[in-house]
């Protein structure tokens, strides 16, 4: 073994090598970075790892992220000077992690905060609003006058004004996507989103507060936020070409414009059951991206891993697809041992693993001989049952005919003790052996 900046090199595969929390390799590491820290989603991982990891890159390089979710990888190459194309399925964050990537005219941050002020003043007005986003049981989210206040700044966002700069309307959003989130009911103490439990007196102190004082705490938090983001347009800006495309990352080959990427630095969904769908709910009905329930669980069906909503109705009639099976020792007793708590979930682990096969075979077909992949996974527990999903990666890369695939330790998780992450390397097999320097195990 050998240790580098992000833990050990293990030749195990299912041992992991005990690592500290490490929480600044998490998202934890971006919300002061500038536009890394626009919008939180808890499974994001850290700048300073893909920075570490794009440490001997030039400008030459082409990187490929085929789960861009938040936009950490294209927006940390952008900034670098390094091209990038990155790959989402869900509209709400291509258009996030687009917008990262702007370059803003001079003066965007005072436009800004020139809307701002009057949509805020006007939302102070007591006046009724009747639109409210169709997201189920609201009223578990936001009280009346929060609700009432949130959308009166909505309203005031959607107007179309001839003088907005370009760029405004939607860094608008952002603004109003951090207040909207920091005044919901909503703890993220765990890994992801949960509502709060409210004390009597927090019960109390909403019943006394007028609508008008509320409709002034939700402004001025909005004010505050825009001036936050117009703050973090002039940190790091974006410096090279890099978009962020929509599409499946099962089918490369059909989204992406150019061949020959030159390295691949990403995170996939963990076969966790969490739902990115479910974390973004809120952001997604408000901004007009998901209408009803139906559609939600229909863009999570699509994305890999999901699980929410008729996603998991969808999965009951899901069958393999008859192939060989995933190349990994013990990968159907695995199944099988998950499958004894809950037969839903032993059938979620399979397909999780086809569609992941997919993806990587797929790779094949855009990559240049000799790129880098680097692939920062978490393995999961169900009942009693470890599912290695460190090794089960590194197994499919080794059966698409990729060469010295290597597993790294990065950090211990914060929630069960035998939970970690992992970054899987491997490279397009060409003439020569090379590898990260970080990781070379002799």
């Amino acid at each position: 073994m050998t240790q580098g900046l992000f833990g050990q090199v293990e030749m195990n595969r299912c041992s992991p090598v005990p690592v500290g929390r490490r929480d600044y390799l998490t998202y934890r590491g971006n919300v002061a970075v500038g536009r890394h820290g626009w919008l939180r989603l808890t499974p994001a991982y850290s700048l300073a790892l893909v920075r570490e990891l794009l440490k001997d890159s030039g400008p030459d390089e082409l990187v490929l992220e085929p789960f861009s979710g938040t936009g950490t990888t294209p927006l940390a190459c952008a900034t670098l000077g390094i091209r990038c194309h990155a790959v989402e399925i869900n509209p709400f964050l291509v258009w996030l992690g687009n917008l990262k990537l702007t370059r803003f005219d001079k003066g965007t941050d005072r436009a800004l905060l020139a809307a701002a002020s009057g949509i805020a003043e006007n939302a102070r007005d007591p006046d009724a609003v009747e639109w409210r986003p169709a997201l189920h049981q609201i009223e578990k989210w936001w009280d009346a006058p929060t609700l009432h206040a949130l959308a009166a700044l909505c309203k005031g966002i959607r107007r179309q004004f001839r003088k907005r700069a370009p760029g405004v309307s939607d860094l608008l959003r952002v603004a109003f996507c951090r207040v909207m989130i920091r005044t919901a009911n909503v703890s993220f103490g765990h890994q992801s989103m949960s509502f709060k439990k409210k004390d009597d007196g927090e019960e109390d102190q909403l019943i006394r507060e007028t609508s008008a004082r509320c409709a002034r705490r939700v402004t001025d938090a909005f004010l505050a936020a825009a001036r936050e983001v117009a703050e973090s347009l002039s940190v790091d800006p974006p410096g090279a070409e890099a978009r962020v495309l929509p599409g499946d990352s099962r089918h490369l080959h059909s989204v992406l414009p150019e061949r020959g990427y030159t390295a691949v630095i990403t995170s996939p969904p963990y076969p966790n059951r969490m739902s990115y769908i479910r974390e973004l709910r809120p952001y997604m009905y408000w901004l007009g991206f998901l209408s009803d329930g139906r559609a939600a669980g229909e863009l999570d069906w699509r994305a890999i891993g999901g699980t929410w909503g008729c996603a998991t109705s969808m999965l009951n009639t899901w069958t393999p697809d008859g192939r060989n099976g995933i190349p990994f020792p013990h990968f159907d007793r695995i199944i099988r041992d998950i499958g004894k708590g809950h037969a839903l979930l032993g059938r979620y682990v399979h397909k999780y693993f086809e569609d992941i096969r997919g993806h990587i075979e797929g790779l094949r077909s855009v990559l240049a001989p000799g790129a880098r992949c680097h692939y920062i996974v978490g393995n999961s527990k169900f009942y009693d049952t470890m599912l290695p999903v460190e090794g089960i990666y590194a197994a499919l890369f080794e059966d698409a005919g990729f060469a010295n695939v290597r597993v790294a330790t990065i950090r211990k998780r914060t929630s069960k003790k035998e939970l970690y992450e992992f970054i899987v390397h491997a490279h397009m097999p060409h003439g020569g052996k090379s590898c990260h320097p970080l990781f070379l195990v002799p």
